[in-house]
């Protein structure tokens, strides 16, 4: 594995992640998302700015930025299928959160939550019995009680604990020869703390009864 392929890897999916989608599609219908609702480019402040069609597509969007990351990871450091999946999936997300074109426009730091982009990743690494769950899950959760906040945290929760169990049993993450899968725990725990540490403000209204329901305009 060569150090510029793994940079390069870095980089690939940090500037994907960066892709700030909420804010073209609010541009392509004459809004800026930065200056909408929270503020944040992702799919709840999306869809109660311009609706549940364009946010379901700023949605699929943004899991597309972590598929089109983990696969490009992987062409780029073959046959290091652990390596490939964990930088990928993590830089991804990184740049999702903290965009550097969402910097550039707004002239601060700024990015999403990580949520889609973390389930785009999500989906390239466990068996389709986990996803699944984990879907329901947060469907359930969003149909009781109308916090995609809430919902997101206990899945991306439940998606850590799953790779942990994959890990523990030893056979249902792909591992590369001569790799462990001790890497993918690296993954799950910085993949989960930066999810989190960008809720944190939907954690607080959560805590007081504040927080925005799915549903109710910005």
């Amino acid at each position: 594995m060569r150090f510029e392929d793994v940079v390069f890897t870095i980089v690939a999916a940090y500037l994907i992640g960066s892709f700030p989608t909420a804010y073209v599609i609010g541009r392509l219908n004459r809004i800026n998302i930065f200056e909408i609702g929270s503020g944040n480019m992702g799919t709840a402040n999306a869809t109660r700015a311009l609706g549940l069609k364009w946010g379901l597509v700023v949605w699929a969007i943004d899991i597309g930025k972590g598929i089109i990351a983990v696969l490009i990871a992987r062409a780029l450091l073959h046959p290091h299928l652990g390596w490939a999946n964990t930088l990928g999936a993590l830089f991804v997300v990184v740049g999702h959160n903290w965009s550097i074109f969402a910097t550039i426009i707004t002239g601060r730091i700024r990015g999403g939550k990580g949520a889609a982009t973390w389930w785009g990743t999500f989906l390239m690494l466990v068996p389709i019995p986990f996803i699944a769950v984990i879907a329901i899950v947060f469907g359930g959760i969003v149909a009781l009680t109308r916090y995609i906040s809430l919902a997101v945290l206990s899945g991306v929760t439940l998606g850590a604990i799953s790779i942990i169990m994959l890990i523990v049993a030893n056979n249902g993450l792909s591992i590369a020869p001569g790799e462990t899968s001790e890497m993918y725990l690296l993954y799950a725990i910085l993949a989960l703390a930066m999810v989190f540490y960008r809720h944190r403000d939907n954690i607080q209204r959560l805590l007081a009864g504040t927080e925005r329901r799915f549903g109710e305009s910005v």
